[in-house]
């Protein structure tokens, strides 16, 4: 009698567990974020902030390199957002060319070219405050100090009897530089010690399009331009103009959460 009755007791157990839908979880899950996205809405038609800050992380890509960004927001009214900005990127010339030898090369180079930017941005909300598909359109415009880290680009060359060595566009032995014979190009590790700092300004300006205007989570893209000045001239690539002034375009994936 007794096992009868754990067998009893056993499969109502597991019956009630089969017996529960699972699909009412999930649309309770909807409803619940339904609601919750229409009452925020409700609170930026009152004028009321939901989010007051975020933080968020880009991807960037532009027409000569790719880099990284950090972005802390201070949100001050329903239309604007200050954002603060830590930018590092790589920036290459046009006219680089990889050879290829035991590491590429790419004869000519004469620095890895780094920018790193620190800037303040105005964000003004150009989309509907009611627009419940979720998608707001926010122009960022600003600028700051910029500045450009050169790390010399070092080659591996062959000087005789099995000696190789890294030298460089302005080592004391730059014949090999050019001539070689060049075995293969720099390692991550080198040229490191010899980083030149350049300081400079920036100016930035852009359009997001945010798919998560009420969500606690970011996910948007951006397109922008930038202009960045430097106070001398920046040595990229032998026997071509070296420039102060260099403009960009770049498309940027940004991800983060709000508070």
């Amino acid at each position: 009698m007794r096992k009868l009755f754990l067998l009893a007791a056993t499969n109502i157990f597991f019956l009630s567990l089969f017996a529960q839908d699972p699909s009412n979880s999930k649309k309770e899950k909807k409803e619940e974020k339904k609601q919750r996205i229409n009452a925020i809405v409700r609170q930026e038609e009152e004028g009321v902030l939901h989010y007051k800050k975020h933080l968020a992380f880009g991807l960037k890509l532009t027409n000569d390199g790719y880099g990284g960004f950090m972005e802390y927001a201070k949100v001050k009214s329903l239309s604007k957002t200050y954002l603060f900005q830590l930018d590092i990127s790589e920036r290459k010339h046009a006219k680089e060319e990889k050879i290829q030898a035991s590491t590429p090369v790419i004869y000519g180079k004469i620095n890895f070219f780094y920018p790193v930017k620190l800037g303040f941005q105005e964000q003004f909300n150009f989309g509907n405050k009611g627009n419940k598909n979720g998608v707001s359109l926010t122009g960022n415009f600003g600028g700051g100090i910029s500045l450009g880290l050169l790390r010399p680009y070092l080659v591996e060359v062959e000087k005789g009897n099995g000696v190789t060595e890294f030298v460089g566009y302005n080592s004391p032995d730059s014949n090999y530089f050019l001539n070689g014979p060049i075995i293969g190009g720099p390692n991550f590790g080198t040229g490191w010690s010899n980083l030149q700092v350049v300081p400079g300004i920036h100016l930035k300006s852009s359009l997001r399009f945010d798919y998560g205007k009420y969500n606690e989570m970011i996910n948007a893209v951006e397109v922008g331009v930038m202009a960045e000045y430097y106070t001398k001239k920046i040595p990229q690539m032998i026997n071509l103009e070296q420039k102060k002034l260099f403009l960009s375009a770049y498309v940027s994936l940004v991800f983060g959460r709000r508070k």
